[in-house]
């Protein structure tokens, strides 16, 4: 796995930019995920994805405030692939789940609090277009 499992090492859901064979540039990690499924529809070949919510984390700045002002101005670019991978607490890959042209569709900051310097996020939604179990061992 890249570096970026030691970017958020006290956060169980790490968040990454999809490149071809796993995590390519680590976004944020985040204490709880919820929505990480799909069904699949009685039309063959088709499934319904549902959003993918993630709560209590922290962001690499620039990164992803330039994501979000790209989904702000619906820039077609602004739809990534990312990879949410769970880890255990030693800090190993457990399980992956790979969001296909997910977009940012809610964000919601925290309470500022002057103690700290982490950009902080208290929920994101994402929207992906599909989504598919991504092995973890594909990015050790």
């Amino acid at each position: 796995m890249s570096n970026a499992g030691n970017i958020f090492p006290s956060y169980r859901f790490l968040v990454s930019l999809a490149g071809a064979t796993g995590p390519e540039r680590a976004l944020g990690g985040f204490s709880e995920a919820t929505g990480l499924s799909a069904a699949p529809l009685k039309i063959p070949g088709s499934h319904k994805t549902g959003d993918v919510t993630l709560k209590r984390g922290v962001v690499a700045s620039s990164i992803f405030f330039g994501w979000l002002a790209q989904a702000r101005n619906r820039n077609p670019a602004a739809a990534s692939s990312l990879i949410v991978t769970v880890r255990d607490t030693a800090n190993r890959p457990v399980e992956a789940w790979k969001l296909n042209n997910a977009f940012p569709s809610k964000y919601t900051g925290p309470a500022f609090n002057a103690q700290g310097n982490d950009v902080a996020i208290e929920e994101l939604v994402l929207s992906p277009e599909s989504l598919e179990i991504w092995p973890p061992w594909r990015h050790d």
